[in-house]
């Protein structure tokens, strides 16, 4: 039984002119239990692998500032996971969100690093997350650094803060490579001290540059791409530009209140019978994180972000990190998606996701 049937997702007007038809539709179908192995506190990036004639699927969950990986011939017969190994990381904990497989068979995974905040003496537990890259060779097995990618600004920081996890920074992300595999796209949650800088960020990287990627990266602000700064030479530092939120935070999650209003947390996909980017986002509530809803967003590409859809709900309330996997063998994936998929909060998947057009 559909719990939340035909929900209309209405597309700018501009959107729907390109398109020539009418907007699309979403329905969650109730199904049985399927769980990612072991526990997942952020995206679970997926990778098809061809290994001695055979396809294979490996899966990456993080819980605790460890990545894992899990691997089998399907979703549903992935075997136990196995901590990956890691080389040279920055201090704190990693969260890899996001693994790109290139045409050479080479993985390059960007993570979530949660570091403490040492210009703030009293925030306790709380951390100031940033972005980074990795490459494997391996499967996933072992990873060399490739470095900090992507930063919040400086000073942009609340050392007071309510919020229960960060006093700012960036992170819990996706990305997305084009069509062209020209350019790399990440979609990324700002907990920035201004409200206007809150919300979620689209930054991109050349995918020539994916080896090399520390400072290449550019920052989507006032409807220009813009680069970083450099600081530094031993070793080389960098200052990125506040994003232009895409969607932006209603109510901060740093002023005198338990209450926020803000989406975050984006998972992108592209969807083969839709033929158009499809983002799925958790909406808070208060600065806990507590869950408001699940909405989703479309595009029908990545180079203008203002392309994207008003996020629409499909489902109350609901668990952190909704995601879609595709079910199609050797190329369903959290990237790429048919007409029917499943739909993940938390690792746990206990619905089919069907659009409709």
């Amino acid at each position: 039984m559909a719990i939340a049937i035909a929900l209309l997702i209405q597309f700018p007007q501009h959107i729907d002119a390109q398109n020539g038809g009418p907007p699309a539709r979403v329905e969650l179908q109730s199904a049985p239990l399927l769980a990612l192995p072991g526990e997942v506190d952020s995206n679970s990036p997926a990778v098809w692998e061809r290994i001695g004639g055979r396809n294979f699927l490996f899966v990456m969950t993080s819980m605790s500032g460890q990545p894992w990986r899990s691997w089998g011939r399907a979703l549903t017969g992935l075997g136990a996971p196995e901590p990956m190994r890691l080389g040279d990381w920055p201090e704190g904990g990693i969260w890899m969100e996001a693994v790109v497989q290139d045409d050479a068979g080479t993985w390059y995974g960007y993570y979530h690093n949660e570091v403490p905040p040492e210009m703030c003496r009293s925030a306790g537990s709380k951390v100031l997350p940033r972005i980074g890259a990795a490459r494997s060779v391996d499967q996933g097995a072992t990873w060399q650094p490739l470095g900090l990618i992507l930063e919040a600004p400086p000073r942009s920081y609340d050392c007071t803060t309510g919020n229960t996890y960060f006093v700012g920074g960036v992170g819990d992300f996706s990305v997305q490579l084009d069509r062209d595999s020209r350019d790399l796209y990440f979609f990324y949650s700002l907990y920035l001290r201004a409200q206007g800088q809150q919300g979620v960020g689209v930054a991109r990287l050349a995918w020539a540059d994916r080896d090399e990627p520390s400072g290449k990266i550019t920052i989507w602000r006032n409807r220009a791409w813009l680069p970083a700064t450099g600081v530094g030479t031993n070793p080389p530092r960098w200052n990125y530009p506040a994003a232009s939120p895409i969607f932006p935070a209603v109510e901060s999650w740093h002023d005198d209140d338990r209450a926020a209003d803000a989406f975050w947390g984006p998972s992108v996909h592209w969807n083969t019978y839709l033929s158009k980017y499809v983002m799925l986002l958790n909406r808070t509530k208060d600065v806990d994180f507590a869950q408001e809803g699940i909405y989703v967003s479309l595009a029908t590409g990545l180079d203008d972000p203002l392309q994207w859809s008003a996020p629409s709900k499909i489902l109350n309330g609901g668990r952190w990190y909704p995601q879609v996997m595709g079910i199609e063998t050797g190329t369903g994936t959290d990237k790429s998606a048919g007409e029917v998929a499943r739909f993940y909060m938390s690792g746990r998947s206990q619905h089919l996701i069907r659009f409709i057009r």
